[in-house]
């Protein structure tokens, strides 16, 4: 980390003029407080990186100022400043979590090399600070992507083909079916785990704040831009960069961002220079692109940079056979995170959520359960405890199109067996849904074949053939 804003505290003049002189003319911006209650003031409205602060001063002392500052803002470096070269003091300081103190009157080439070495301090720890948390990201990305079924078996093959390359990904899918979790996963397994995972969703931030986000700009750039910063592709160098929500991106700055991929490099809004970076793009959307391509709302050429492999998460509807996977692991979450009791669900409710449609996919499951459980005072959830989705799945049996059912049930049956073993598909479905389709009707007509037939559509001589071959049983009244 570069140090670049600085408070100085010290209730004598001389030094906050020598102080500010020097360090202004290093490129820093220097806030400067007379005492510890201004100090207190500038330290809760800003952000400092290091903060130089007399050990004595009026109404709040360096000492209290380094402890509150410590508690609110620990990343905050803090040099203490003291006229008294007592071992008191300076065991007080470190105690406390001062960096480093000196010692008045100060030679300024000592308080440079000081600076310098915390800018390498703090650097290292930086560094390890985010280790620690990808490392903790890690072990949750690998908790948290649960399926066995067909569907995200190849969705893991494909993540291992390409997770070791440095080849751009466009993943796919609806809203909730866990792209960013793919996304942390294909940084996790590559050469690049260990550098920076940068995330950002390109609908969340207005258009006109999205260009700064991503590229950075330079002092001065714009109304508000005190000073320098470093966009989400230099802050990912090294790393892999995610972007979710692409198919939101501005024309404009699509083209901004074609030009980081053929370059691989980004100029900052403001600044003439262009800066090398090294950064995997990984990209996401839950919107058609093509069709966004073919609207002109999307460059195609942008476009086919970003999809050299895709990779298209199902729907939760499609895997369905994880639900009870999904179901188990988010309750034992909730049990951590909620403290709440609950020990499982009944079959009739794993029945349900298996049934319901989740239009809000694995996102939708997660939020019902942890809801259910904090209001449920039963160790064992049942339908009563997801009322809203017995309704839903009441309407949808009832008031449903006969295509919608027969899909619904359809693509659950399918999600359990292997196409790729199958070479009768077709007749095997006709056959499954004939025979409930004749015995039905005969049971209507109380067995007269004449007027089933009649209903059918059929002729009454290839009714009787398929009574005989799907074993029907014809009750006459």
């Amino acid at each position: 980390m570069s140090i670049r804003r600085i408070l100085v505290a010290d209730d004598e003049e001389s030094i906050r003029w020598v102080l500010s002189k020097a360090l202004t003319k290093k490129g820093m911006t220097v806030d400067l407080a007379t005492n510890g209650r201004e100090a207190l003031d500038f330290f809760r409205k800003n952000r400092y990186d290091l903060a130089i602060l007399d050990i004595k001063m009026p109404e709040i002392t360096g000492l209290e100022l380094l402890t509150r500052f410590h508690e609110e803002h620990p990343e905050t470096l803090v040099i203490i400043m003291t006229a008294e070269t007592s071992m008191k003091n300076a065991v007080e300081a470190m105690k406390r979590g001062a960096y480093d103190y000196i010692t008045k009157p100060f030679d300024l080439d000592a308080l440079d090399a000081t600076i310098l070495k915390a800018e390498k301090a703090s650097t290292v720890t930086d560094e390890v600070r985010r280790l620690r948390d990808e490392l903790k990201d890690h072990y949750q990305v690998e908790r948290t992507i649960i399926g066995k079924s067909r569907p995200m078996q190849e969705v893991y093959k494909v993540l291992g083909k390409i997770a070791p390359s440095d080849v751009t990904v466009l993943i796919t899918g609806e809203s909730g079916t866990g792209k960013e979790l793919i996304a942390r996963a294909i940084h996790f397994n590559s050469p690049r785990l260990g550098k920076p995972f940068i995330a950002i969703n390109c609908a969340a931030i207005p258009r006109e704040l999205l260009e700064s986000e991503l590229f950075g700009f330079e002092k001065g750039a714009f109304t508000g831009a005190i000073d320098r910063k470093a966009g989400k592709f230099e802050q990912a160098n090294g790393g892999t960069i995610f972007l979710d929500e692409i198919g939101d991106m501005p024309l404009e700055l699509q083209a901004k961002l074609l030009r980081v991929l053929q370059e691989k490099e980004v100029t900052r809004t403001g600044g003439t220079s262009p800066i090398p970076v090294d950064v995997r793009i990984v990209a996401a959307t839950n919107q058609d692109l093509k069709a966004r391509v073919s609207a002109k709302e999307f460059r195609e050429d942008l476009f086919y940079r970003l999809n050299v492999v895709p990779i298209e998460l199902p729907p939760l509807r499609d895997r369905r056979d994880d639900i009870p996977l999904l179901t188990e692991f988010f309750i034992s979450q909730g049990r951590e995170e909620l403290g709440a009791s609950t020990q499982g669900c009944t079959a009739e409710c794993l029945g349900l959520l298996q049934h319901y449609h989740w239009p809000g996919n694995v996102r939708e499951l997660e939020n019902s359960l942890k809801r259910a459980m904090l209001l449920s005072p039963d160790p064992l959830l049942t339908p009563s405890d997801f009322p809203s989705l017995t309704q839903e799945t009441a309407c949808e049996d009832n008031g449903g199109s006969l295509e919608a059912l027969i899909s619904n049930k359809l693509r659950t049956a399918l999600s359990q067996v292997d196409l790729q073993e199958l070479n009768n598909l077709y007749e095997m479905v006709l056959h499954q849904m004939e025979r409930p389709l004749i015995k039905i009707v005969l049971e209507k007509c109380r067995g007269n074949q004449v007027r089933a037939a009649d209903i059918l559509g059929i002729n009454r001589n290839t009714l009787r053939k398929k009574i005989q071959i799907l074993e029907i049983d014809v009750k006459k009244d």
